[in-house]
């Protein structure tokens, strides 16, 4: 049967539109990765049920999450670098969110030859939420960085340059991370549990809760950015923990940027010096041998 020059148009506009759909052909983001195979500790019960996600107004947040998760965005073969950044998004603990603090950056990292992987962690302060920060949301931290390393042959990464990125509230889960982590456990039956907690760098950007970190030596270096327009808490925060690194010999690297506030992310519309802070975080991890 012919084909009108109008008929062939809606069937172009129809097979753009499932092709390039969320969630109708799985092509905008790759299928989540559970932490754990029975379900996060404390959480079973909870394993199956949805998450709820709101995609208005260019959005991409997520919400009642019970099956933490990683969403991974690998390189291709003759890119890789062996480096991996495991990306927690911020939202105050409340939502993730995953569009301007998420897959955008991981897709980025992917294409310069950084394994990325997006976490979806339990949130601790959603409305009815009963799981807490340090117990749930860390646990969940933890477990990313041990899956990655557990299967950093499959995924083509160094098991020793595994790093942890996080923006606002996942900021403060990445600097935690660096701050308390273990060997794993050699006699674990589950391999994910022996390996390592420890992220071999860890990348804040405009974290959270600042007032909770601390430094001694032997920490894996930082690289921290935040705008100049911040909150106090965070500015004067961030300003605070670079010069305790510097004293504890924990190498860092801080920018501030001019005219900028909270939740820059990595977003299109990034305008300026600041549009540019993840080539600056690349060229960091670059000097520091970590890439």
């Amino acid at each position: 049967m012919m084909l009108t020059s109008k008929r062939l148009y809606r069937w172009l506009l129809i097979c753009h539109f499932f092709l390039l759909s969320p969630g109708i052909t799985g092509a905008a983001e790759p299928e989540p990765i559970p932490l754990w195979e029975k379900g996060a500790p404390g959480s079973e019960a909870r394993k199956l049920e949805p998450e709820k996600i709101d995609q208005t107004n260019g959005k991409f947040d997520v919400t009642n999450v019970h099956n933490p998760s990683l969403t991974a965005y690998l390189p291709k073969p003759e890119k890789a670098t062996g480096t991996a950044i495991i990306i927690a998004p911020g939202g105050g603990h409340r939502v993730l969110c995953l569009g301007h603090e998420g897959g955008a950056l991981g897709q980025w990292l992917a294409d310069h030859g950084i394994a990325a992987f997006v976490l979806r962690y339990r949130l601790a302060r959603e409305a009815g939420s009963s799981y807490s920060v340090d117990e749930h949301a860390m646990l969940d931290t933890r477990r990313a960085i041990r899956t990655v390393r557990s299967r950093a042959s499959q995924w083509q990464i160094n098991p020793e340059r595994i790093g942890i990125l996080g923006f606002s509230a996942g900021g403060e889960l990445a600097a935690l991370a660096a701050m308390q982590s273990d060997m794993g456990d050699p006699n674990a039956s589950d391999p994910a549990e022996r390996a390592s907690s420890r992220p071999d760098f860890q990348v804040l950007i405009y974290p959270g809760s600042s007032k909770r970190f601390t430094v001694q030596a032997g920490m894996p270096p930082a690289f921290i950015a935040l705008g100049e327009n911040d909150r106090p808490d965070i500015s004067l925060g961030m300003a605070e923990l670079y010069m305790k690194y510097k004293a504890a010999g924990v190498p860092c690297e801080l920018h501030i940027y001019s005219g900028v506030g909270h939740g820059f992310g990595f977003r299109p519309t990034n305008k300026g010096a600041v549009a540019a802070w993840p080539t600056r975080m690349q060229e960091w991890l670059a000097a520091k041998k970590l890439l």
